[in-house]
């Protein structure tokens, strides 16, 4: 996914705030489920469940500023019963500025751990096998 470093994406200094690379993050993972046929909306307005971050570890190795365009790259890591994970890296030109492991767990209503829908698990899969071929 493309982003532009926008103005109000940075601090004082023109470099983009830290908690502001879990946004653009944020929406590669929702444009990367909308792309493969996930239907987060839909699930949570019948009441399957939504997806929460359970956990996250981020490096951030080089800062974007001010005007650079971004890359967030996105491909699925594991895929459990309840979770998935994912790795995201934030490239400037080829240039690796952050790196991040992501898992989600998908909660009933309630926001009790859940399984995710069977036919969630064979996108992510087919995503999986097409990145990392057997």
């Amino acid at each position: 996914m493309a982003v532009r470093v926008y103005f109000e994406d940075t601090d004082l200094s023109g470099i983009v705030y830290h908690s502001n690379y879990l946004r653009f993050m944020e929406r590669a993972r929702s444009d990367l489920l909308r792309l493969i046929g996930i239907d987060q909306r839909g699930a949570f307005e019948k009441g399957d469940g939504v997806y929460a971050v359970a956990d996250m570890t981020i490096r951030w190795l080089l800062p974007a500023r001010l005007d650079d365009d971004l890359v967030v790259e996105t491909s699925c890591t594991d895929i459990g019963a309840a979770t998935i994970s994912m790795r995201q890296r934030i490239l400037r030109a080829g240039e690796l500025l952050t790196d991040a492991d992501v898992r989600a767990a998908f909660l009933s209503p309630a926001g009790r751990p859940r399984r995710q829908p069977a036919d969630w698990v064979a996108r992510y899969r087919a995503l999986s096998m097409a990145v990392h071929p057997a």
